[in-house]
Formats: structure tokens, sequence, C-alpha cells
């Protein structure tokens, strides 16, 4: 693995800029590539600050994990013992154990933008009373960014600051994360990344503040990799081992077999790994941690929408290179009109509408921002994706087998009758609209 590789992928993914690191043999290596932005670069280094989405929810999660170890919160104590001020759309409780794995039933967000005070988090939790409640308690995992968000009211509440100031003490300041930020005025005066889509800047930069427990860090590629080395390590009093037991059993998704706390858990040809991926405006991050070889590597990437493959074509080649693990995509099954008429049709959830069309020869996938949410967004948001040729795989699963989420994967339920009900990708839920 070389600097060239990197420079062909991201002329073949159209990446302006990226940054990889790989921690093999009690060794890093860093490659770099490209630019911060098309409108006014700046080479990418190994301090160039990049978004890392839903990254930030290991750090979320590690901080509770943190406060667990001091005794100040309990995986199995109610959420609301932490936020009585919670209220959702009916009277149900869960764990905090149950919020960071996903399987609270909380649907995947709202997108009220709740400002860039210090009280954000406070008023997301009380725009959780109009949330959609996607399933019972316990039943079945589905991601929920607005989960994460309220996991980082739990931290606010326990500690008396700020989420920000707490992640940061907790564990930004004790780790030397000096070069890992939530805060724009901090990311301004370092260098940074802007997110592209489609080979135009992406607006806003970031999303408002209330996201950042699920979505809202800003690292370069060397500090992300020394977070990752930190998940290699004792954990320094924090039970790391705890969040890589597996809490709740995923179907049919690339994202992992099973959830830990936060982690996504797979075995990778053979080989059992630890990851979590993420995506903001226009920026995309990887990691990917295999505890029993010692071994790490991180992707960052700054366009949309194939920052996702192009992660995952570096974190494929370390995996090959330096360990000998080959990650392999599961061959769908041949075309099939019964099948194929089966499961096409429209799907929704509260934030995207989804629609999958039987073309006589196969299947195709598009997934689409709401239009009334769009039209009423006070921000840009992200471009639509293009649709997605999709492939049927045995057990109602499903892989996406081209475009930017090639090897996604996901499945279809049915109610009792044994009719399509629903579809899940990247762990939300979509129901079928009659």
């Amino acid at each position: 693995m070389n600097n060239d590789f990197i420079a062909e992928a991201a002329a073949r993914f159209d990446i302006p800029g990226a940054a990889v690191g790989v921690f093999h043999d009690g060794q890093e290596h860093f490659f770099c590539h490209g630019v911060t932005s098309v409108e006014n670069p700046l080479p990418v280094n190994v301090d160039t600050l990049f978004l890392l989405g839903s990254v930030t929810k290991t750090y979320t999660a590690t901080a509770i994990m943190k406060l667990v170890a001091q005794g100040r919160v309990s995986l199995d104590a109610p959420v609301r013992e932490y936020v009585p001020e919670l209220r959702l759309a009916d009277g149900r409780e869960f764990t905090v154990r149950q919020l960071l794995n996903h399987t609270s039933g909380l649907d995947w967000g709202t997108l009220a933008d709740t400002g860039e005070g210090d009280d954000a988090l406070q008023r997301h939790v009380a725009e959780l009373a109009t949330l959609k409640l996607v399933g019972e308690v316990g039943e079945r995992p589905s991601y929920s960014q607005s989960g994460y968000n309220l996991a980082g009211r739990i931290i606010e509440n326990v500690t008396g600051q700020t989420y920000e100031q707490a992640v940061t003490s907790l564990l930004l300041e004790p780790l030397g994360l000096g070069n890992t930020h939530f805060d724009r005025d901090a990311v301004m005066t370092r260098r940074f990344a802007v997110g592209h889509e489609k080979g135009e800047i992406a607006r806003p930069w970031r999303h408002w503040r209330a996201n950042n427990p699920g979505g809202g860090i800003a690292a370069s590629v060397a500090d992300l990799l020394a977070w990752a080395r930190f998940h290699l390590g004792d954990g320094a009093g924090v039970d790391l081992a705890a969040m890589r037991r597996p809490t709740a059993v995923l179907r049919g998704s690339n994202l992992g077999d099973a959830i830990g706390v936060c982690w996504f858990l797979r075995e990778i040809d053979g080989v059992a790994a630890i990851g979590h991926g993420g995506s903001s405006n226009g920026q995309f991050a990887e990691l990917l941690i295999v505890p029993s070889l010692n071994f790490a590597v991180v992707s960052i990437a700054n366009q949309g929408p194939d920052g996702i493959p192009f992660n995952q074509a570096m974190v494929r080649r370390a995996l090959e290179h330096y360990i000998g693990v080959v990650d392999r995509d599961p061959e769908p099954l041949p075309y099939n009109a019964e099948a194929a008429r089966e499961v096409a049709g429209n799907y929704d959830n509260d934030a995207m509408v989804m629609t999958i069309d039987d073309t006589g020869s196969g299947l195709v996938l598009e997934v689409l921002i709401r239009p009334e949410i769009r039209e009423s967004a006070e921000m840009e948001l992200p471009a639509d994706h293009a649709p997605f040729p999709m492939g049927l795989l045995p057990d109602d699963e499903y892989v996406i087998t081209d475009g930017a989420f090639t090897g996604q994967r996901g499945f279809f339920t049915r109610d009792d009758s044994g009719a399509i009900v629903g579809v899940d990708l990247a762990g939300r839920m979509f129901g079928r609209v009659k």
C-alpha cells in the first residue's frame, strides 16, 4: 500500500482530498492525497481536520463508559434516571445500553435546528416528544442519530458540563488528542477539509450543534489513528472489552453481525473486527480495528457520494496488504421475476422515501430525502444519490451491486401473513407504503 494506490483510487472516485492511517506491527503508516477544498486548496496532510460524522458516536459511547467506570452511570439503568426531562410519544422505558446499541425503538432523528447555544441538546431532547417510534424496546436495532444525541444529554446532566466540555475532559485531553475538535472556532484556525458533493462545495460545513454527540467531531488522520490505538489498549480504566461484546444481533447488514456498545462487530475472512463509519455533508470516515492482530485502519475523504466506496477500498486494501485478510461482498441470486415483484414498491420513514423498481431484468433501489423536508430546510441538504442496482440474497436479504453504496446489505421484513411490510437500509427501517 502506498501513495500511488491512494492517488489512483482518488482519481477513480473523483475525491479532492483524502487521508489514510494504518497501525500494524507496532508502526504507524500515513498516506495523504489531494486538497482540502477545490475552491481554496491546501494540500491534505496528517494534521488536516476532517469531519468524522457518525464515527463521533464511538467517542460518545466511550465517554459514557468512562462515567460507568467512575460509578456515575449504569448501562442497565433507565435513561430517564439521568434525563428526567425526557418525553416521548409513549411512556416507554429503555436503558442506557439499549440507547447505545440502537434498540430503544427511536427513529433516526429529528431535523430541528436547536441552535448553537449551550442549551442545544436540552432543546433537542424536548423535540423528541414528536419523534416517531419504529419498534418496541429491545425488538431490533434501528440506527438512531437522536438516540446518540440523547446519550450526549446523559453526559451533560451527569457531569454538569456541556457535552463538548465533558468529552474533552473525559477523553480528548487525557489521551492527548489535541487535533480533535467540536468548536468551529478551533477548527477554522487550523488546516481543515470541506465537504464536496459531485465536485461542488457542500454547504453548510457542519450541521447544528445538537447533532454533535452523533456526528460532530472534526479530527486529523493522526488523531483518529491514535483514537483507534486507544481502543487497542487497556482502556486506562474503561472496560473496552465490554464495548466489543455483542449486545444485539444484526441481520443482513454490511455494518456487522452484531452491535456491542456502539461498535459494529463482524467477522472478516475468519477474523473478528470492530468498526464504525461516518458521513457528514460531503465528508466521510471509516474506522476498522482488528484487536487480535493489534491492527487498525482509518480512512477519511471529502467528496460525496463516492467517499464511501473510496474509504471501503482503502480499508480493504490495508486489510489484505498488511494482515492478509480479504473482505468480499456476497454474490446476489440470479434475477427471479416472482421474487422481484414481491419486493418492488414504495417504502418510507420520517426522513426519507424509498422506491424499489423491477426493470424486468433486475431491481433498482432509490432513496430520496422527503420532498417536504427538503423544501422546508433552512439550509442546503446533501444531494440525493442516483438509483442503485440491487440483487436479492437468501433469507429475504439483499445487496447493492453498483454505485456509491456497493456492498451495502439489508433485509425485508414480513408480517404474520408472510407479506413484505418493510425494508431495512443501513440499520434504518422503512415501512411499506400501501
